[in-house]
């Protein structure tokens, strides 16, 4: 027969009837039991990478300081170095004195007068003044934190000497300001009067 024209076969593989009883040409091979299909996990997020912040500065960041070996070594070989440099200075200059060494009062007194040239009172007679003012308050500021850190632990005469640099200097850095704003008023009258300033010190001409 040609295979064109062969009938189609039908096959019913199914074991149990309508009723649920077992067919009897049912085919005898075992049922396939259903494999465990256990799902797989979903796969985790991935977050995005995020810019890593500034870390704040903490005491940690803060090298730390040299051992007491170390400084007591640089201070031992500056002070070396400082005589061999007065001793070379005092072998051309015959006749120098040794210079002394340094004490508050001419630490209080460096600063002081640093703040008295800023603020003019260096210029010769006839001159016109170099002021500058933010390098008077930063003196004066530097006089102030060291009133502040050393408060309690001066004798009366140090005390006594910082506190008068102090007061004089504020006194003439108002005196200059308001001289200045004076100044300022004169060159245009439309701001309006200033009021008066306090008398400044003599320390600043």
């Amino acid at each position: 027969m040609p295979e064109q024209n062969k009938p189609f076969v039908v096959t019913d593989r199914r074991k149990f009837t309508l009723d649920g009883e077992p067919r009897p040409d049912a085919d005898p091979s075992p049922a396939r039991e259903p494999r465990d299909v256990t799902p797989e996990p979903a796969p985790t997020p991935v977050p995005e990478p995020q810019q890593a912040a500034a870390p704040s500065p903490s005491d940690e960041d803060i090298p730390a300081g040299p051992t007491a070996e170390q400084s007591d070594q640089a201070r031992i070989a500056y002070d070396a170095t400082a005589d061999r440099l007065d001793t070379a200075i005092r072998a051309a200059n015959p006749g120098m004195d040794r210079l002394p060494p340094m004490s508050f009062e001419q630490l209080v007194q460096s600063v002081y007068m640093s703040a008295v040239m800023q603020l003019g009172g260096s210029t010769p007679e006839g001159q016109q003044p170099q002021v500058d003012l933010m390098g008077a308050r930063q003196s004066i500021d530097m006089l102030s934190i060291l009133q502040e850190k050393t408060k309690g632990n001066l004798a009366t005469d140090e005390d006594r000497l910082l506190d008068s640099a102090l007061f004089e200097l504020r006194m003439a850095f108002l005196e200059i300001t308001q001289a200045l704003a004076r100044s300022a008023a004169a060159k245009n009258p439309g701001q309006g009067p200033l009021r008066p300033g306090p008398v400044g010190p003599s320390i600043v001409r």
